[in-house]
């Protein structure tokens, strides 16, 4: 359940990841939601740390292909635990909910970010 926070300002006084980030953190919850849980409801749909990684990381690639790790860099996002990071900041601010079982550890190397975003179809100049 949201709380009366202003979640904007904390995200702004945290300070270590820009405002659109954590919209493409949201567009990856709600994606991972959707896979496991179908349509959304307006009930809690629970997902794990993984789970929004994979979405997330399918996201960046499907907007962004060859330069995800690039924008996420931008972002100061650099490995998976980045996202645990930004999650935990929404839940300590009881933004965003999370089971006993739930944990950041859950965001650490879910995968290495140079595969995940390798470059594809990259092209060759011709001289």
């Amino acid at each position: 359940m949201p709380s009366d926070v202003n979640i904007e300002k904390v995200l702004l006084e945290d300070g270590r990841y820009p405002l659109a980030a954590y919209t493409f953190l949201n567009d990856g919850l709600r994606r991972a939601a959707r896979k496991r849980h179908g349509e959304l409801t307006r009930r809690s749909q629970h997902v794990t740390g993984e789970e929004i990684c994979l979405a997330l990381r399918d996201i960046a690639v499907s907007r962004w292909g060859g330069l995800a790790a690039t924008v996420l860099r931008r972002w100061n996002i650099h490995t998976t635990i980045d996202f645990g990071q930004m999650v935990y900041l929404l839940i300590d601010h009881d933004v965003w909910g999370r089971t006993p079982d739930d944990n950041i550890q859950d965001f650490r190397d879910v995968y290495d970010f140079n595969e995940a975003f390798a470059a594809t179809g990259a092209f060759e100049l011709k001289t």
